[in-house]
């Protein structure tokens, strides 16, 4: 028998999740001159883009943000297809396969030492301050150890087992926003095979009937699973495809390991459904097949983590500027995916108005050496139906980058950061803050 022993690795900046928000986390401090670490428990990055087959890229924040780079790289090769227009800001193709191989590229060229396969199993710290991360990898446990550590797993693993304090789901009754698991539909014909955005979105049928109508009658006689209000269609980078964003379980906890399994069998036997759906009703589905399906639950809401900072409810409905913002005029619709039914919580999605995430709302209360990103990051249960979409997971995750480096430069407390220092680590890579209008 073989035996040795994993040494201990040390880091400046050490991300734990590999999605949208953690491969802007890592890539941004990695650019900021941090030896940094990514730790993804699956085999590729990108999270929800990738393996959660998530598509458009939903929300804006203000110019020059990772975002920005993200989309002018997977749209490299696709320059003749136009990109959308919508209610809801651009809809942005992605081709996923191509997106795995690309955010890898990108993350590996930023200096950034990729842990793949490797879940973080326990955070290690010294009193109050998390220290690093306790890893599984092929070669056994390994310790992690970092001067600031990003909590990027989206449900917020990390901090929690840090002794942070959080909140799940709506405030009244702590019920949380469905799961979903998207997949991609081909064998269309394009000429006349409709899209839809969402449930307000007004296709019509050849026979004036509103598609958003039928979908409704067919939830109703039980010919779409109970709760799917609207099948959503989006398009791709390539014709005769569309992304399918339609299933919907309500009620798990998938935090735990049975409700996960649950939701994994319920959502998978949703496709044939649904399949069988545009089939028998819509132009130009009669020959659909499903192309390929997410490898990982589409997941809108776990903890969100009690940060110094938090985003209300009020902050997203009137468009607050803070003087310690980290992203600059945030914007999508408060899209409270009903946690108890089908459709939408408040009747329909609801508005806001671009506001500022300040950098507060990343610092865990209690916890030193530790910073969130992602949708897990502080917030009210409707402020966080705005912020939970990846093109601010993005811009949170390049801020949660760009504060760890400093502080790990500067050898202080997360929560003690000059919030000047950490805006000019962010106007140099390219971010906006602020208009030329505003106030400094």
């Amino acid at each position: 028998m073989i035996s040795a022993t994993v040494p201990s690795l040390q880091y400046d900046v050490l991300v734990v999740g590999g999605g949208p928000a953690g491969v802007g986390a890592a890539v941004s401090a990695a650019r900021m001159g941090a030896h940094t670490a990514l730790l993804e428990r699956s085999g590729l990055l990108g999270g929800m883009l990738t393996a959660g087959q998530v598509q458009p890229i939903l929300g804006n924040v203000a110019p020059g943000s990772f975002y920005d780079e993200i989309v002018a790289l997977l749209a490299e090769g696709h320059e003749d297809v136009p990109l959308l227009s919508t209610r809801n800001g651009r809809e942005i193709h992605v081709d996923v396969e191509e997106a795995k191989e690309r955010l890898l590229r990108l993350t590996h060229e930023s200096g950034v030492e990729i842990f793949l396969h490797t879940p973080a199993v326990e955070v290690l710290k010294d009193g109050c301050r998390v220290t690093g991360v306790l890893a599984g990898t092929a070669l056994g446990l390994q310790e992690l150890h970092a001067s600031v550590v990003i909590d990027a797993t989206g449900d917020g693993f990390a901090a929690m087992r840090a002794g942070a304090q959080y909140h799940i789901g709506r405030e009244q009754d702590g019920r949380c926003q469905p799961v979903t698991i998207e997949f991609l539909v081909d064998h269309l014909d394009e000429s006349r095979a409709l899209s839809c955005f969402g449930g307000s979105d007004p296709v019509t049928l050849p026979d004036g009937k509103k598609y958003s109508q039928l979908c409704r009658e067919c939830c109703e006689r039980g010919e779409l699973p109970q709760n799917v209000s609207i099948v959503r269609l989006h398009k791709t980078f390539y014709p005769g495809e569309r992304n399918v964003n339609a299933t919907q379980a309500n009620g798990l906890d998938i935090l735990t390991p049975k409700d996960e399994v649950t939701a994994e069998l319920t959502l998978r036997a949703q496709i044939d459904k649904i399949i069988a759906f545009l089939r028998k009703y819509v132009p130009g589905y009669e020959n659909c097949r499903v192309k390929s399906s997410a490898a990982t639950l589409g997941v809108r809401e776990t903890r969100r983590i009690e940060g110094l900072r938090r985003i209300e409810d009020i902050d997203v409905e009137t468009g607050t500027r803070c003087h310690d913002v980290v992203v600059h005029k945030a914007w999508f619709l408060i899209d409270i995916h009903n946690p108890a039914g089908g459709g939408q919580a408040e009747g329909h999605s609801q508005p806001a108005i671009p506001y500022d995430i300040p950098y507060g709302a990343l610092v865990p209360r209690g916890v030193d050496g530790m910073l969130t990103a992602g949708r897990c990051i502080s917030g009210s249960h409707r402020a966080h139906a705005s912020y939970r979409v990846m093109n601010i997971a993005m811009a949170v995750g390049q801020a949660a980058g760009c504060m760890a480096s400093e502080a790990a430069e500067q050898k202080c407390k997360v929560s003690e950061l000059s919030a000047e220092a950490v805006r000019r680590r962010l106007t140099d890579q390219g971010c906006t803050l602020r208009g030329k209008t505003e106030n400094k």
